[in-house]
């Protein structure tokens, strides 16, 4: 029986929902892991991103944390829309969670320098590793949870 492949519209659909499954998955590993091992508390990295391209400010620490997590489960389905458009062009399992790790991880850091967020040059070792693995374990958890619990068929 010959199977049809997805479309890409449904690769990427699949993969944007596995994004936000993995970055659930990366938030419990950095609240219930990482920051216990590390001391770090809490990243309010995605809504300094958001404030800097949007025309949203919140005026309340509420607000704030709203637009935070908005922003955190936003980048993450975007994370995984590339996972899908990767699966999309024949890529799986780790092959696939490398390629799109690598490539979003870089213009990750790149476009948040250039936009004055981030300043790698000053980072120590930990600071870069706890920036690696945590969105590592996001990737990775995308893949997984794309490539298994999703399970991209044909008909789906």
């Amino acid at each position: 029986m010959l199977t049809k492949k997805p479309s890409l519209a449904k690769s990427v659909g699949r993969g944007v929902v596995a994004g936000v499954a993995g970055t659930g998955v990366m938030t419990a590993f950095q609240k219930f892991v990482e920051m216990p091992i590390t001391g770090r508390g809490p990243s309010y990295a995605p809504a300094d991103f958001a404030e800097k391209v949007l025309p949203v400010h919140p005026a309340t620490q509420q607000g704030r944390t709203q637009l935070n997590w908005a922003t955190h489960f936003s980048l993450g389905a975007m994370w995984g829309s590339a996972y899908g458009a990767a699966a999309h062009a024949g890529l799986r399992g780790a092959k696939a969670i490398g390629v799109v790790f690598v490539s979003v991880y870089t213009a990750d850091v790149a476009l948040n320098t250039a936009l004055g967020l981030y300043r790698p040059g000053s980072w120590s070792r930990q600071d870069w590793t706890v920036d690696i693995v945590d969105k590592f374990v996001q990737a990775a958890a995308t893949g997984v949870l794309y490539d298994f619990i999703l399970k991209p068929s044909a008909g789906r």
